[in-house]
């Protein structure tokens, strides 16, 4: 997304300025009623209802009952509104934890509270990302990943890189999830019926002489437990900051 020249330096268009409260509403003939906020809770309302694709700055101004064009005096573009949707969507991150407490209960309850956001807001998966955090709240949320490595040795280079590493794995399997989910309930079946007829399908497909280390898996019951829709995630996270400890013994060396 370009900066504008009347940005004032921030390098930001007018309407991520209005949301970081460094811009007002514009001052020639602004309609009553129409505001950023305005724009940006009806567009969140239509992704949430039909998707991200059903969001388009002709749609929003049909929701409000207002032209158009007067939608650019507010936001610039719709990449620009997409950016204004996330960070409403998104929202402050949840209190910081308890002091004293360590920085792999923080990671873990950071990532938890960001995976509950995409499950609420799956149509968030969908916004491309368009450049490092520009957003109030997205700011908000790194502050906080960051804050939960503070009393560690790790220089603030690496600090950053483990926070994009926990928050890359947090979307990439909210992502994986939901799009399994959706192929699911388009069967009209349970997961654990979808995952039974996976299991007889794949026995008589994997021949153990050629697969055999899957046709053991297969044969040692594992696809035919209940599924608990946590465990993916809980078990990447785990060793995700396994790796972390390992990081941060090296750098206390």
């Amino acid at each position: 997304m370009a900066p504008v020249e009347d940005s004032g330096g921030t390098g930001l268009t007018p309407g991520l300025e209005a949301a970081w409260g460094l811009r007002e509403r514009p001052s020639k003939g602004p309609r009553p009623g129409l505001s950023v906020h305005a724009i940006v809770d009806t567009a969140v309302a239509v992704a949430a209802s039909e998707g991200l694709s059903a969001v388009s700055m002709g749609r929003v101004a049909k929701e409000l009952g207002v032209s158009t064009m007067s939608l650019y005096r507010y936001v610039g573009a719709k990449d620009e509104l997409y950016v204004l949707m996330q960070d409403a969507a998104v929202g402050a991150p949840p209190p910081p934890p308890p002091p004293g407490t360590g920085w792999r209960e923080g990671l873990t309850r950071w990532a938890w509270a960001q995976r509950a956001v995409f499950r609420r807001n799956l149509w968030l998966l969908r916004v491309p990302i368009s450049g490092p955090p520009a957003t109030p709240n997205s700011v908000a949320w790194w502050e906080a990943g960051m804050e939960a490595l503070a009393g560690t040795a790790l220089d603030e280079g690496a600090k950053i890189s483990v926070v994009l590493l926990v928050g890359g794995f947090v979307r990439s399997e909210a992502g994986m999830t939901a799009d399994l989910g959706a192929a699911m309930a388009a069967t009209g079946e349970t997961p654990e019926q979808v995952m039974a007829r996976y299991g007889r399908t794949l026995r008589r497909l994997a021949d153990p002489e050629r697969y055999p280390r899957v046709a053991r898996a297969l044969d040692s019951g594992v696809l035919d437990q209940p599924d608990d829709p946590d465990h993916e995630f809980r078990f990447g996270l785990e060793r995700l900051l396994d790796g972390v400890r390992i990081l941060l013994e090296r750098s206390d060396g």
